[in-house]
């Protein structure tokens, strides 16, 4: 796609007072936070709400008995919680019509603090491309001779998020018509990166490896993940993607 207009992109990791308002701001977690969310939502979950406090999310529950809880500290399952950090484990999970409660350490704290933009989408590897598709159509279709877009890596140090950041950026900005090249650079960054290691240690039990085949597997789905804050509660849902 030509696009006829001035698109700029910064690309930021970790935790930041992002400088100025965009027209997109792009959340990635790769291991493991938006993945688990990307799949929670392919098994027709009604909304996911975002936390940064363990104790709001089991008030949330208190109140609502068909409320689930998934989230980590340090990569580990919240002892309380339902689910971990695990996108496998969510895969098989029966979530049709459920709200899920999500914690993380980074994907989720970085959503929270990058709201201030006209549209707020998170992604994995997993829903990269519908990603980029779907922000491509944004520019396509907004006004004004410029766009703007933050990406940011959530993980502050990790080549995972960063190398997820970078192929959204590429396809972003250039017409790709055989991506398999830049899918296997990005792959073999995530699968190399210091956060997959104890994914690859079998004595490791707390971490499957079932989990990174899933966060470097795309998917074709035909939803992006959107943020909203409303009544001071953030939610992640499913927005559709046209055909036009």
């Amino acid at each position: 796609m030509n696009i006829h207009k001035k698109v700029i992109i910064n690309i930021y990791q970790g935790k930041h007072d992002l400088p100025y308002n965009s027209n997109v701001n792009i959340i990635i977690d790769v291991i493991r936070a938006f993945t688990v969310s990307h799949y929670a939502f392919m098994k027709n979950l009604k909304e996911i709400l975002l936390t940064n406090n363990e104790k709001e999310a089991l008030y949330l529950k208190k109140q609502n008995k068909n409320f689930i809880l998934a989230g980590e500290v340090d990569g580990y399952k919240i002892k309380t919680f339902d689910f971990g950090n695990s996108p496998y484990d969510l895969s098989v999970a029966s979530l049709k019509n459920k709200t899920l409660v999500q914690k993380t350490t980074n994907g989720v704290s970085v959503t929270l603090n990058s709201l201030n933009s006209d549209d707020v989408i998170v992604t994995g590897y997993s829903n990269s491309k519908v990603t980029a598709l779907f922000v491509k159509n944004l520019i396509k279709k907004s006004k004004g001779s410029e766009f703007s877009i933050n990406i940011i890596a959530s993980h502050p140090s990790g080549d995972d998020d960063l190398a997820c950041a970078e192929f959204i950026k590429e396809l972003i900005l250039n017409n790709v018509p055989d991506t398999k090249k830049l899918e296997e650079i990005c792959v073999h960054r995530i699968v190399s990166s210091e956060a997959a290691q104890k994914f690859y240690d079998f004595k490791n039990k707390d971490f499957s490896i079932l989990d990174m085949s899933l966060c470097t597997t795309l998917q074709n789905s035909d939803f992006v993940i959107k943020a909203e804050e409303k009544n001071n509660i953030v939610k992640l849902y499913k927005e559709r993607i046209s055909n036009d």
